[in-house]
């Protein structure tokens, strides 16, 4: 089958980007592996409107959205993408879809070791921005560099710089100390910086280019989301690891709109 544009990833950047293709009227299809970066925070912030809503809701909301204008959305598995003489295929896990533009809204995964996990987006998180004022005033343990200690001085001022996380511990389902070697930081949440991996892998396959970030290499595109690929578009934290949720959201909607012009240029 075949769609205008195949909108890989359905977070708030591939959401946002369907909403405006869809009101173009435009045929979309949105391709979404159903794991969200932020899936176990129970709330996200900055989003102007609607700070403090779990962010599984506004994927709901989002998708009802979308879905009520026309587009079309499935969980599915991405199993390959190549060129095709008149834009791309995109193979799935249960049928191959073909699309003449492509946007990759994939994301990134925190790497962050298994000690962890369990209290991820809780009372250990990345993004002071996102869960710092949740922790104000508290003990804070920070694994970083020096200048995100200076920054979560912001929220508090008991912060103490950990050169490593050997463990944790966990009492009635709350943070309360951090061991790092052979001290025992007593903590209400530890701020950890954890490697991100941009799940980047079929755009790195088309020939998309990277750039040095202070993470590592990202995809490189313009201020519309264009790559260096033609008629491959990304936007998000698949090439932007800053980008919260409500900037992933404004990137999607510029690549949804740079997408438009694209076909009707296309169209003549």
């Amino acid at each position: 089958m075949g769609y205008e544009v195949v909108i890989i990833g359905g977070g708030a950047a591939g959401l946002s980007a369907a909403l405006l293709l869809t009101r173009a009227r435009r045929s979309v299809l949105v391709v979404d592996g159903a794991e969200p970066r932020n899936k176990p925070a129970a709330h996200m912030h900055n989003y102007l409107s609607r700070d403090g809503q779990s962010p599984l809701d506004l994927l709901k909301h989002g998708r009802a959205e979308v879905e009520g204008y026309g587009g079309e959305i499935i969980n599915d598995t991405v199993v390959d993408v190549t060129k095709t003489d008149d834009g791309f295929a995109v193979e799935l896990s249960g049928r191959t879809v073909h699309a003449k533009r492509l946007l990759f809204a994939t994301g990134l995964v925190d790497e962050v070791p298994d000690a962890l996990r369990d209290r991820w987006g809780r009372d250990v998180f990345g993004c002071p921005y996102c869960h710092g004022y949740e922790v104000r005033d508290q003990k804070l343990a920070v694994f970083g560099e020096e200048m995100k200690v200076k920054l979560v001085r912001q929220w508090s001022a008991d912060v103490t710089h950990v050169p490593t996380v050997d463990a944790i511990e966990v009492e009635d389902d709350r943070l309360v100390a951090v061991i790092s070697g052979s001290e025992r930081i007593p903590a209400d949440a530890l701020v950890y910086s954890a490697p991100m991996k941009p799940r980047d892998e079929f755009l790195l396959a088309l020939g998309a280019e990277t750039e040095e970030t202070p993470v590592g290499p990202f995809v490189r595109t313009d201020e519309k989301g264009r790559t260096s690929v033609p008629g491959v578009y990304a936007a998000g934290n698949v090439t932007d690891p800053a980008a919260i949720v409500i900037v992933a959201a404004a990137q999607g909607a510029q690549a949804a709109g740079m997408i438009n012009v694209d076909l009707l240029t296309a169209a003549g």
